[in-house]
């Protein structure tokens, strides 16, 4: 399927996310915090991200440049995902109407109006309060107990976040992109204490949980637990990082179930599809600009 590409991209979110029955704004604001913070899934992607461009000795370090590189590919499909659920959540949040009539007014009493006037009520590269994210959060020492205890710690933070997250809302979709992420972080948790323990000999793992709750206490974790979505690894490649096995093998140190490696992809879900938004100009095509597009594009292919 994929071949020798550098990246493969498949229109897929890594689940299937609930339709909105309601907008939450200010959801989407708290939820912004787990794309765009300091621990957000930005920071994840590119913090693995450049470690594993930098990575030293790739030949002689193969296992633990493989864990990087392989969780580098399933983060990318995290800032989707968390993208995703801020979308889901600001979906119906105003109206259309007159311009004189003020369709977006609801959008003034929000936390973080930048959603309404910069994004059309969309997610974007920043934390709950608007900041945006930035390099200067990316840890790339090149120094490799360095990085991976960077990793550890990167990832706790944000599981802490994550849980708190999970407690400020109660919104279908943020509860079940929040509880999945809980789960797949708590892998990845686990796979940096386990690459620390075969690098120095440190069983990182008698640390965790961390924070000291476990998955199992959030309803929606605990139905992605009960699926055993907590004990598998995935490649994110049909040829590479196959020595992701070295590290992640074994058994699960909080419910002693046997860990497993996927060469592959999750099933993953379906990209839901975003309605315009015509208060917001949100795509601004409209349905004779739509069928002039179409005589163009069928002239370009000779139809």
């Amino acid at each position: 399927m994929e071949g020798d590409h550098l990246f493969t991209r498949i229109d897929k979110l890594a689940i299937e996310l609930p339709e909105p029955k309601y907008a939450d704004a200010n959801a989407a604001a708290a939820v912004q915090e787990l794309l765009g913070g300091r621990f957000g899934e930005m920071s994840t992607l590119n913090n693995y991200l450049f470690q594993s461009f930098n990575f030293r000795q790739k030949k002689k370090l193969k296992p633990f440049y493989d864990l990087i590189a392989s969780i580098t590919a399933e983060e990318f499909g995290h800032v989707e995902l968390v993208s995703t659920a801020i979308n889901l959540c600001l979906t119906g949040s105003t109206h259309p109407g007159d311009p004189d009539i003020a369709p977006m007014r609801n959008a003034v009493d929000k936390r973080n109006t930048y959603h309404f006037i910069a994004t059309a009520q969309t997610a974007f590269p920043g934390d709950s309060m608007g900041k945006a994210w930035t390099g200067d959060y990316v840890f790339s020492s090149g120094n490799l107990i360095l990085d991976l205890l960077h990793n550890f710690f990167l990832e706790c933070g944000a599981r802490a976040n994550k849980m708190r997250v999970y407690e400020m809302t109660d919104h279908p979709v943020a509860r079940e992109m929040v509880g999945y992420l809980l789960v797949r972080g708590g892998v990845h948790i686990i796979a940096y204490a386990k690459a620390l323990e075969v690098a120095t000999g440190v069983d990182v793992t008698k640390m965790l949980p961390i924070p000291n709750l476990d998955n199992k206490k959030f309803d929606v974790a605990r139905k992605f637990e009960e699926q055993g979505v907590h004990r598998r690894l995935y490649t994110f490649s049909d040829k590479y990082y196959k020595d992701i096995a070295q590290i992640w093998k074994g058994t699960h140190p909080l419910d002693g179930q046997p860990l497993e490696v996927i060469e592959g992809i999750p099933q993953g879900g379906p990209v839901p599809e975003l309605a315009e938004i015509p208060e917001a100009f949100a795509p601004g095509v409209s349905a004779e600009d739509f069928f002039e597009i179409a005589k163009r594009l069928q002239r370009s292919a000779g139809l």
